[in-house]
């Protein structure tokens, strides 16, 4: 169907994200793609707390993608901490409203 190119639209998540095992220090990539208009702003959850990426901090290791994607530089895996382990999902939000992915587990091999 053909839509007037006015109409903005709530977001909804176009690819979402799926579960990943890395090893420590290896660079990983969870997928997420929304679409919407006005263009979604896309923010990701860890088990439910919000991640940090390079946007609110410089010298994080986790980049948000102009997509959505979320890129880690490098994953973080402590004895005392996994910073990066753990289940995230994507949201996507504009002013219509929010659109939330499936949850992605991240984890690391060879503990």
């Amino acid at each position: 169907g053909s839509h007037p190119q006015l109409e903005d639209t709530a977001p909804r998540i176009v690819e979402h994200p799926t579960d990943v095992l890395v090893s420590k220090g290896e660079p990983a990539t969870l997928s997420c793609k929304a679409e919407g208009r006005p263009a979604p702003v896309v923010e990701w959850y860890k088990d439910g707390e919000r991640v940090e990426t390079d946007r609110e901090d410089p010298r994080s290791h986790r980049t948000l993608l102009p997509g959505g994607s979320l890129f880690f530089l490098r994953i973080l895996h402590g004895r005392r901490g996994k910073p990066d382990e753990g289940v995230y999902v994507c949201v996507a939000r504009n002013y219509l409203g929010e659109a939330t992915s499936r949850n992605a587990s991240l984890e690391v091999a060879g503990k």
